[in-house]
């Protein structure tokens, strides 16, 4: 069942006739999810902001990014276990979402823990080679004039440490962050485990949040994804 729940939506998310099909009120959703994806935590609170750089030396900020959903990691480069799983997590579900009409409304961001060592060049690289798409997808750093465990404590206000060690690893969680147009995180999609379709759903059902509530019982996203086939 499992893998023919992902292949549904991997036909759906590459046919935009279908792309109607994902969209459900983000109260649904979140109730799904609750249910269905135990990885999976709901929050709502003020994403915390940042200002920073990107491998070319341009200022990007979260408040710049209004308007958009915006999916937040954090990885460094000289990581040799989790970081790479969750830098190819992110193009996955890139992958996924920029198959559909999603792809003007979502902006990806990746920010580095270890901006001594990844420089702008190094972050261009690790992007070309775990599939990351630059059109929607942005490797972030600190400005020079920051200091350099600015990312770091970022990291930290959004719940996540990375304790620096031997050798330049650090010790640190896996989480995806997933903040709404108007800049409030609404939820954590913790570790690996957790299935890359049902992020999509949300960040779909937050690209459609204007909708009104349904007024009356609707079936739930899988019978109405697979009532389309």
């Amino acid at each position: 069942m499992r893998v023919l729940q992902l292949a549904m939506l991997a036909i759906a998310v590459m046919m935009a006739p279908i792309t109607s099909v994902l969209a459900h009120s983000l109260e649904e959703v979140d109730q799904d999810l609750r249910d269905r994806e135990k990885y999976f935590q709901a929050v709502d609170s003020e994403a915390p902001g940042f200002t920073l750089q990107d491998a070319g030396g341009r200022t990007v900020s979260l408040s710049g990014l209004r308007g958009k959903v915006v999916v937040l990691n954090f990885v460094y480069t000289n990581c040799s276990d989790v970081c790479p799983l969750h830098a190819e997590r992110i193009a996955e579900l890139q992958t996924m979402i920029n198959q559909t009409p999603m792809k003007a409304m979502v902006e990806f961001v990746t920010i580095t823990t270890d901006p001594k060592r990844d420089t702008g060049p190094v972050l261009s690289d690790y992007g070309e080679a775990h599939g990351l798409d630059p059109v929607n997808w942005e490797f972030l750093t600190v400005a020079t004039d920051q200091p350099e465990d600015s990312t770091r404590k970022i990291a930290e206000a959004y719940g996540l440490k990375f304790t620096e060690g031997e050798e330049g690893m650090q010790m640190h969680g896996i989480v995806t962050h997933v903040i709404d147009q108007d800049g409030r995180l609404l939820a954590r999609f913790h570790g690996l485990q957790f299935e890359p379709v049902n992020l999509v759903v949300f960040v779909n059902a937050l690209t459609n949040s204007t909708q009104k509530p349904h007024g009356h019982q609707q079936p739930s996203f899988w019978d109405k994804l697979k009532g389309a086939f």
